[in-house]
């Protein structure tokens, strides 16, 4: 199982970008993803989720209505497009692949929010 995340660096606040988490060695579409965020001496947190076929989505308080999650499986890369981003929302931004008991982490890719 392998996850190349991409899309992280610095941006302003109000600024945006888009995170991408593309996958291989499982059968991706099969699986329900997400994308966690960790901040330093924070807990991980679950940013936003899509089940395997993209029907349903959820998130979490904090990024409703600026966050968006979306997948494409033939591509078998899930997004986060991060909009009217706060420095709150700097963070280790993490993809997550999980089926039943299974469940597999990327890297993670650093997002900082700053002037």
């Amino acid at each position: 199982v392998q996850f190349v995340e991409s899309g992280g660096g610095l941006v302003q606040p109000g600024g945006s970008l888009t995170l991408s988490c593309t996958a291989s060695g499982f059968t991706f579409s099969r699986y329900d993803m997400s994308w966690h965020r960790q901040a330093p001496g924070k807990e991980r947190e679950l940013v936003a989720a899509i089940t395997s076929l993209g029907g349903s989505t959820n998130y979490a308080d904090s990024v409703k209505g600026r966050f968006t999650i979306s997948r494409d499986n033939a591509k078998k890369t899930v997004y986060l497009q991060m909009n009217s981003l706060k420095p709150e929302d700097t963070a280790v931004y993490y993809c997550n692949a999980r089926r039943v008991s299974l469940s597999f982490w990327g890297q993670g890719t650093q997002v900082t929010v700053s002037s």
